[in-house]
């Protein structure tokens, strides 16, 4: 590795990435070590983890870490958190594990139910809330946030892991509010349908989807990335007409700051003569 390299690897410091052992995780490490960052990466296979890290070592360069953790399990996770929490060297966090279940709710085990919550929720929001007070002492840091367009509405099949989408959405949408005057950057990515392992998992191949809505995890991250160096606060890599999302922060915000009255909406108000008319009979 060249001088030029390690001193660039140096200022831009230590990209952790959840997840990282496949599919967009995977990506980013990859797009991420070309950008100079040294790597963490953390993920449940260990084997396929360091088969990742010794590829970007002899590739790219980089110092490269790795850490085996299940961050289903409460230990796991504070144990990664605690690295978050005390590593100075970390510049960026993306929370990028997560897992999906396409099941109709009669159909939804409770245990993939506390798995989906686990993962999708808790394990995001307590890696946030680790590496955030530390960006701010360093005033640096950006984090990504993995969503889903799943989180701004549900399909059929879809409930539990289109309400943990929107917990992503919701609460990366507040820390970017909490977070405005402050350098540290947060954004939050939804991917539509992408060819990931996850689908696999969810219940729902693959091969079972329209190929001309599928994107490839390189195409994702490479959008998902120039968004990032756009300044953009979410990014939707699928989303064409960018102006859609504009009208629909437009209608949240607008909806939000019109529902906070005394009284209720006019549309509820109660005839009260025809009220005691329809009791007496």
């Amino acid at each position: 590795m060249s001088k030029q390299v390690q001193q660039t690897a140096n200022a831009t410091g230590t990209a952790v990435i959840t997840g990282a052992s496949s599919g967009l995780g995977r990506e980013y490490a990859y797009r991420l070590a070309d950008r100079g960052y040294d790597l963490l990466l953390i993920a449940r296979r260990g084997d396929r983890l360091e088969a990742l890290a010794k590829e970007i070592r002899e590739s790219h360069g980089p110092e490269v870490r790795t850490l085996v953790a299940d961050l289903t399990s409460g230990a796991d996770l504070e144990r990664v958190a605690n690295v978050l929490a005390t590593d100075s060297s970390v510049t960026l966090l993306i929370n990028n594990a997560g897992t999906a279940l396409m099941a109709s709710t009669d159909q939804t085990p409770v245990p993939a139910l506390a798995t989906l919550l686990d993962l999708n929720v808790t394990a995001l929001a307590r890696l946030s809330l680790a590496i955030l007070p530390g960006f701010l002492a360093r005033n640096r840091g950006t984090l990504i946030n993995i969503g889903s367009v799943l989180g701004f509405g549900s399909i059929p099949g879809s409930s539990v892991y289109s309400a943990t989408k929107a917990f992503v959405l919701g609460f990366t949408q507040a820390l970017q509010q909490e977070y405005a005057d402050t350098p540290i950057r947060i954004q939050l990515v939804a991917p539509a349908a992408t060819a990931t392992e996850i689908w696999d998992i969810s219940g729902v191949p693959l091969s079972s989807l329209d190929p001309s809505i599928v994107m490839q995890t390189s195409q994702c991250v490479d959008a998902a990335l120039a968004g990032l160096d756009m300044g953009e606060a979410m990014t939707l890599p699928s989303l064409e007409q960018d102006e859609l999302l504009a009208d629909y922060e437009r209608a949240r915000q607008t909806l939000f700051g019109n529902v906070s009255r005394s009284q209720p909406g006019s549309r509820y108000a109660v005839d009260k003569a025809v009220v005691a008319g329809a009791a007496g009979q």
